[in-house]
């Protein structure tokens, strides 16, 4: 698939304009269908998975395994996957059309079926990387006139104590947070003790994608909460994270992690550390939308999540009816599955090519 996105979304890494993701069916004998998307990226500028490796591990590598695998529930998916290493984005496409599959089955809703218990989620929204400091703070005025319960700005070396220091001006007392997109260095901790001035909620991820352990030690240098990000793959992750002290703070990404399955497991372990929780965003269409409200109804996810309305990426999305919000919260559906109807006309039409595997007995 390939979606336009209404504006590009500019990081420390790199600059957005067309989402390419796969869109994963999964049909029963029944003929219920569960829905679930990839997250990666046409390059590997997040982590190491792009859209092509994930349909390469699809096709040739997982598909074929879990054809061969006897699921009596969801969490045997990432059983059958336990000794292929990585490719998490891959695994959780499966793993979570999967879980939609069988809440469906169930006759539940997906939230019920993982023990969500939220009835609404607060919203908060990320804001790239801007031309200029006024449009930065243009677009921040829209936001939090639209009733969004935290603001994430982008921030980079050139574009980022000036940048919040504006913000704060104009904004003293809005819920704020930056995403470095591990964009400094350990050498950089004196700079990033500037961050202290501003009242943050948290830094998120500003050292290296694969580090837990200098972000400890920068942790200790400052009193901003570091929230950990592109480092988390696992629960095993977290563990370490939280032994070593390198973040009071983790942003879970479903597609990051491989699934639902290991997301309920990091939830368990984060709650029972009261370590907060939110829910970071992948620029998803609709259906990874919709399995980003589910996790985000369980009860440790309480912080705002960047899981913004539809109408905040896309001209039309691929689901009916499409992710709405109000007054800064978007409403948990309890329909069955994902609660959303995939856009089967729209989805044709944004297609780039498909392929069908059968497990006929």
């Amino acid at each position: 698939m390939r979606m336009r996105l209404l504006h590009p979304f500019k990081t420390s890494v790199g600059t957005i304009t067309d989402k390419d993701f796969i869109l994963v069916e999964v049909k029963s004998k029944s003929g219920l269908s569960g829905w679930a998307e990839t997250v990666s990226d046409a390059i590997p500028i997040y982590h190491e998975e792009t859209v092509k490796t994930n349909w390469h591990m699809l096709k040739d590598i997982l598909i074929p395994k879990l054809m061969e695998t006897e699921l009596k529930h969801p969490e045997d998916v990432s059983k059958a996957f336990k000794d292929l290493r990585g490719n998490y984005n891959a695994k959780a496409a499966l793993d979570g059309a999967i879980w939609d599959l069988y809440a469906k089955e169930n006759g539940i809703s997906l939230t019920k079926a993982i023990g969500g218990i939220k009835d609404k989620i607060e919203v908060g929204v990320s804001v790239g990387i801007q031309k200029s400091e006024q449009e930065l703070l243009q677009k921040i005025e829209g936001f939090v006139t639209k009733g969004y319960k935290r603001i994430k700005v982008k921030i980079k070396p050139g574009w980022d104590m000036n940048i919040l220091k504006a913000i704060r001006k104009e904004f003293p007392v809005i819920p704020l947070m930056a995403d470095a997109n591990c964009a400094y260095t350990i050498n950089d901790i004196p700079y990033l003790k500037q961050l202290d001035e501003f009242n943050l909620m948290m830094v998120e991820q500003p050292l290296s994608y694969d580090d837990l352990i200098d972000h400890a030690r920068l942790q200790k240098e400052l009193n901003t909460p570091i929230c950990l990000d592109e480092c988390i793959h696992t629960v095993e992750d977290v563990r370490k994270a939280i032994e070593i002290g390198s973040g009071k703070i983790i942003n879970l990404k479903i597609g990051r992690v491989g699934g639902i399955t290991e997301s309920l497991k990091i939830h368990e372990l984060c709650e029972e550390n009261k370590i907060p929780m939110w829910c970071g965003g992948m620029l998803e269409a609709g259906i990874g939308r919709a399995h980003n409200i589910a996790i985000t109804s369980l009860a440790n996810f309480t912080l705002p999540g960047d899981t913004a309305p539809s109408s905040h990426y896309w001209k039309e999305d691929i689901i009916t009816p499409e992710v709405t919000m109000k007054d800064g919260y978007i409403k948990v559906p309890t329909g069955l599955g994902i609660g959303f109807e995939p856009n089967m006309e729209k989805i044709e039409d944004l297609m780039l090519y498909s392929e069908t595997f059968h497990n006929y007995e």
